[in-house]
This record gives C-alpha cells, sequence and structure tokens, in this order.
C-alpha cells in the first residue's frame, strides 16, 4: 500500500493506482474528456492535469501513478488554470454550433465547459473543414473532433478493423481514415463503436428520419415498423423509464401516435431465422463430408462486412440466412402484403436497430427478394427513433401500451435473446435439439454460452450427436478465433459471431452513455423476459406455424430459400474490389 495525500484528504491505496483512481477512492472527482478505463489511458486533453507537491510541472492523473508520501493537489490554481486554459485551446478548433450538434445535451465537451464556468474564449477559432459522405451510413465532422483517439483505440483493440489512424504532424495532427481516401472505400465493419465512444458529436449515424417522415406523410404509403429485441433495453434510456415500463408495447403506442400504421415485433423472424438457419446447420451435419465447418452465423450484418473485408476465406461458412431484418422486410412484402390484399410497392418497411450495419444491409441492391423494390426501405438507431419520437412531440411516459400487430407482432423468448451475445446460438439449439428429438429440451439447458466472456465455447449432446460451438463478441475476439481456425489450432462445429461488445445490446446505434459499457446491464433485461415468457421456443412459435403452414411450406424450401436466405457473393467490400 501507499500513503498518499489528495486535497487534504490522506488514504492509503495499492501501487500502481493512478492518481485519478486514488482520488475517487478519497471521493474526489478530477474531471476527464479523453479518458475511458481500461481502453484510452493516454491524457491526451491534458484537462485532468493535478499539482504534486515538489513539482514544477502538473502531472495527468489518468495515466500517472502514486508513489509513497505524495502530495496532491487537484484544484490548485496553477491546476484549474491549466485545466481551464487546455479546454479553451480544444474549444477555439471545435465547431461550438451545439444547438445544432446531435451529441447536445449528451456531450462532455459541453458538460466540461459549462462545470469549468467557460463563458467565451480567448483565442482565435480555427475549425477544420467538414469532412464524410452524407450518404454514407457513418459521417466523421471533422470540425468537431477533438483528438481524444478513443475511435482509433475502439477500432484497434476492441474491433480488429484499424478503419482510423492520427495523421499530420504538430499543430496540424488529427484523426482521419486509414488506408483509404474515403471511409466508404475503407473496410470498416460499420459496428458504429467508434460513435459510442466519441465524447463529442464526430461521428454519427446517417439520419434517416426525415424519410420515415417523408412516408408517412405520403398517402400512397403503408408504413410499417419492425423493432428489434435489444431496443426494448434500451430505447427508454432517453426518456428516464426502466425497461420494464419502456416494453416494445409502449414503444409500438408511441409510434402510433408519430403516424406509423402497424408496429411489428422483430423477435418474430428472429423465430423464423432459427427455423431457417438451425435446418441449415443440421442439413450440413446430415452431409458432413460435402461441407466445411463451422457453420457461422449470418444474422449480424457488422460480422458479415468484417469476415468478407479480412478473413475472405470463411464467406462460403456463413450462415446462407438473411438477417432477421431482412427476412422480416422480404416477409412484409409478400405474406403481409397478401394479408392485406395491397400491392407489396405501397408497403414502407422501417426497421428500428441497434446497428449502423444495418443501414447498409438494407441498401445492398440483392436484397429485394420480395417486389424488386427494397425489402426494407430504411433502418434507423435506437437514437434515431428516440428523435423521431420527440420531434412529434409525444412524451412515452404519459401513454398507455397497446398490443402490437399481428400476427408479425408475436415472437418467442428465444427470438428475444438474440440482441445479447450467446442469445442465437441458445435459440439455435434449442430449436435444433427439437428438430432432432421431436421433443424440447429444457428451455435454459444451453446457457452456458451466456454471459460477457469474450470468448465462449462448449459442447452439447443433441440426440447423440456432440456438436462443438463457440460464441464470440467483439471483432477483436472474432478475429482471434478466425486466425486459430485458420491454423488448425481449434475446431467447431457451430459459431455464433456478434460484431458490438455483448452484442446488439452494445450496438454501435444504442443510447450514448459516456465512458460506461452498458451492455452488461441490458442483457439481463432480454434474459428475463425470456424467464418469464410462456413461449420460449421458436418453433413453438404460432405465426411461425402459420408462415410455414400458409405460405412457406417448410424449412429450406424453394420459397424459403428465394425469399429468406441470400448469396453472399453478391456485393463486394472495398477490399474485395482491391
Amino acid at each position: 500500500m501507499v500513503n498518499v495525500t489528495i486535497d487534504g484528504v490522506k488514504l492509503a491505496v495499492p501501487e500502481r493506482t493512478t492518481i485519478l483512481d486514488a482520488a475517487k477512492m478519497a471521493g474526489i472527482q478530477i474531471p476527464t474528456l479523453c479518458y475511458w478505463e481500461g481502453l484510452n489511458e493516454i491524457g491526451a486533453c491534458r484537462v485532468c492535469v493535478v499539482e504534486v507537491e515538489g513539482f514544477e510541472r502538473l502531472f495527468t492523473a489518468c495515466n500517472n501513478t502514486v508513489d509513497e508520501g505524495m502530495v496532491i493537489r487537484t484544484n490548485s490554481k496553477k491546476a484549474r488554470t491549466a485545466r481551464r486554459n487546455n479546454v479553451e485551446l480544444i474549444l477555439s478548433q471545435h465547431n461550438s454550433n451545439c444547438a445544432t450538434c446531435v451529441r447536445s445535451g449528451n456531450c462532455a465537451l459541453q458538460q466540461i465547459s459549462t462545470d469549468l464556468g467557460i463563458q467565451s474564449i480567448p483565442f482565435e477559432k480555427q475549425i477544420p473543414e467538414v469532412t464524410g459522405n452524407p450518404d454514407f451510413p457513418l459521417i466523421r465532422d471533422a470540425s468537431k473532433c477533438i483528438k481524444c483517439m478513443r475511435c482509433v483505440q475502439v477500432c484497434d483493440k476492441i474491433q480488429d478493423s484499424h478503419v482510423w489512424d492520427v495523421i499530420n504532424t504538430g499543430s496540424r495532427v488529427t484523426v482521419d481514415v486509414a488506408h483509404a481516401y474515403r471511409l466508404e472505400d475503407s473496410d470498416c465493419a460499420l459496428c458504429g463503436q467508434c460513435i459510442t465512444h466519441c465524447p463529442v458529436g464526430a461521428l454519427k449515424e446517417r439520419d434517416d428520419t426525415q424519410r420515415v417522415l417523408d412516408a408517412i406523410d405520403d398517402p400512397e404509403k403503408i408504413v410499417l415498423v419492425q423493432i428489434a429485441p435489444a431496443i426494448r433495453t434500451s430505447w427508454g434510456e432517453y426518456f428516464g423509464l426502466t425497461p420494464d415500463v419502456a416494453t416494445v408495447q409502449l414503444l409500438g403506442t408511441a409510434l402510433r401516435r408519430v403516424g406509423v400504421n402497424y408496429v411489428f415485433d422483430t423477435d418474430f423472424s428472429a423465430d423464423l431465422t432459427i427455423m431457417e438457419e438451425g435446418s441449415e446447420f443440421l442439413d450440413k451435419v446430415a452431409h458432413a463430408k460435402d461441407h466445411k465447418f463451422p457453420m457461422f452465423t449470418s444474422c449480424c450484418p457488422g460480422w458479415v462486412r468484417y469476415v468478407k473485408a479480412h478473413f475472405p476465406q470463411f464467406v462460403d461458412q456463413l450462415s446462407s440466412a438473411k438477417s432477421p431484418q431482412q427476412m422480416f422486410g422480404a416477409v412484409a412484402k409478400s405474406y403481409y402484403a397478401d394479408i392485406l390484399g395491397v400491392d407489396p410497392k405501397k408497403i414502407f418497411s422501417v426497421s428500428i436497430m441497434p446497428c449502423l450495419a444495418k443501414k447498409h444491409e438494407c441498401a445492398i441492391d440483392v436484397m429485394n427478394d420480395a417486389c424488386g423494390d427494397p425489402d426494407v426501405d430504411v433502418v434507423m438507431t435506437t437514437r434515431e427513433v428516440v428523435r423521431l419520437i420527440r420531434a412529434a412531440q409525444v412524451r412515452p411516459g404519459d401513454l398507455t401500451a397497446e398490443p402490437l400487430d399481428m400476427p408479425l407482432g408475436i415472437g418467442s423468448g428465444a427470438g428475444n435473446i438474440f440482441g445479447a451475445t450467446g442469445g442465437v446460438m441458445e435459440a439455435a439449439l434449442r430449436s435444433a435439439y427439437f428438430l432432432m428429438t421431436g421433443k424440447n429440451p429444457e428451455p435454459d439447458a444451453f446457457q452456458t454460452v451466456r454471459g460477457m466472456d469474450g470468448w465462449k465455447e462448449s459442447t452439447f449432446d443433441l440426440a447423440g450427436t456432440p456438436v462443438r460451438v463457440a460464441v464470440v463478441h467483439g471483432l477483436a475476439n472474432a478475429g482471434a478465433l478466425l486466425r486459430k481456425l485458420d491454423a488448425g489450432e481449434v475446431e467447431y462445429d457451430f459459431v455464433e459471431v456478434m460484431a458490438c461488445p455483448g452484442g446488439c445490446v452494445g450496438g454501435g446505434g444504442q443510447p450514448i452513455c459516456d465512458g460506461a459499457f452498458k451492455a452488461a446491464d441490458r442483457a439481463p433485461v432480454l434474459y428475463a423476459q425470456d424467464k418469464a415468457d410462456t413461449l420460449r421456443f421458436c418453433h413453438e412459435n404460432p405465426s411461425i406455424q402459420a408462415i410455414y403452414r400458409d405460405y412457406l411450406g417448410e424449412p429450406l424450401s424453394h420459397k424459403s430459400h428465394h425469399l429468406l436466405h441470400t448469396d453472399h457473393h453478391a456485393w463486394q467490400m472495398p477490399a474485395e474490389k482491391r
């Protein structure tokens, strides 16, 4: 233990404790801006500077450790002056037009400027040019970048994509795209983690809310919305509502107030995905000599983009099943259009996803199997749907939850847990067991694939057939697994990959909580809902049984293949083009 004094408070802390953490132990708050625990501890912003007795220079608290007998002053005149000057210098190169910024009210720089009482900037403003393609799902605004390096760190360390890098030198140093001139020419997975880790509005998703409003205002359009499982864990955060109040049904009510015609649950098509993907896996197991293993899940488009760009040798081992989003879109403009008795081209299909990669996925040319139009017209993130609701002056806390529309508004608990890492695997194994034995397993028989460990593996006995499975989340973990597979160091039959840490609950389109990893708090919401559900198997969903009976025939039928499966080679990532 090391004895230190911080602002007159004497305490003993473990060796190698940072000044920042020691101050927290003493109940003393030191402001930070670029800091993210365990990820970005480089002192780039110099906002956390403190004065240490006996030293002329100031110390950054986030990456300097305490020594025996150290006397620290976090709020001395010297520290306060330097801290204020550092923030003013950052503001001198920052577009401070907060009223039109997507992060206004949820911006670390805005907060610290307010806390420090900064009301004017004594330095000349030098704002970099705005860059970024407004049509690409991910947009970078150079005029707001504060060079904190968080985007570089999360992309390199957690997502293994290496899209961002530091360019130029001296006063011109900044962050920009690595290995390409434009972001759209890079191998970006569009996971969106750089957005959720950015402390300001330098990175954001393309906002498609106006396209949805235009469709609502068009009397020729029938606007229907699907809501992904992960959304119900988080959308209420912006309104101060807990998940037990901010249900998917309450969100559906709010969307009807905005003006949409029908609201459905992507849980339905998650169940449909399991029927197709699970059947595909069992068919490959039955004809193992004709296939390479493992088979990989394909429901995460960020993962699909990553594997196509970085490990193309594994693309043929992806399941051919479309993601639940795209399956839903195809069903909406075929099966549901028939139920309504309308021309499918009148349907405007909107999905609410915790994800940026879905924006690219719905725009892929071959995702138009239902009627020739895109199966999904627009994807909105959790943040966008909140903006849509607020723009309509709808207050969800004042509403009463109403049931979703049928028959596509019903999903199983197994479909619900798709939003958490391991959920797809668990749902698939529940139904695979039934398809092989004709009996349901215990619903929680496969729960060893749950949890926030980055790489989980297990072996399950399915009617005498041992099935080796692995679950990874975060693309760096996926890359590590693929490298070991390539080297022959591990063997699996079935692998689930989610691009974002924690799965969709930690998606790049989710609410931004600066410095906090919320996926671990959100995932239990889905498991609790699954546990409480009377319907816990995808194959028991009556709406799934109906669509196969009345429309698709059976899993892997010709019609199912046409509507619900895709060719992953039908489009290219920039790396494949090169």
